[in-house]
């Protein structure tokens, strides 16, 4: 039998049924301080269109995208498919409510790990030995 998700010992669905400055003191320090000075004008945004994405089932058929990789993730964004830029494309981002209280940004990484492959011809001196195939 799989476990209740909880959250500070409140269930998701308390969560969502709390008022946001309620769940805003159950909060580590850095996003209880960045949700009280106010939201930006690209969170907003972004929490409006998936206000509207929960009330229309056909937008919620298509991933909102966004820049704002600061944005905490709150208990009415999850289920929802939320595509978060990285720099150089937008990598989709399915919020669970394990997320809760974590940046957007978190789960969209933006350095690809790094894969060396072989050494070309004259990128040293051994590697003049190195057959052509």
């Amino acid at each position: 039998m799989p476990r209740e998700f909880r959250y500070m010992g409140y269930t998701l669905e308390r969560l969502q049924s709390i008022s946001m400055d309620e769940f805003i003191e159950l909060l580590p320090a850095r996003q209880r301080r960045s949700l009280r000075r106010g939201l930006t004008i690209e969170q907003r945004k972004l929490l409006e269109n998936v206000r509207r994405a929960k009330e229309n089932p056909e937008l919620a058929k298509k991933p909102i995208k966004t820049h704002a990789r600061d944005m905490i993730i709150l208990p009415e964004m999850v289920g929802t498919v939320i595509m978060v830029h990285n720099g150089k494309d937008f990598v989709p981002v399915e919020i669970k409510p394990e997320m809760i209280g974590h940046y957007l940004g978190e789960f969209a990484i933006t350095n690809k790990p790094v894969k060396h492959g072989t050494p070309g011809i004259g990128a040293s001196r051994s590697s003049m030995y190195v057959p052509l195939k």
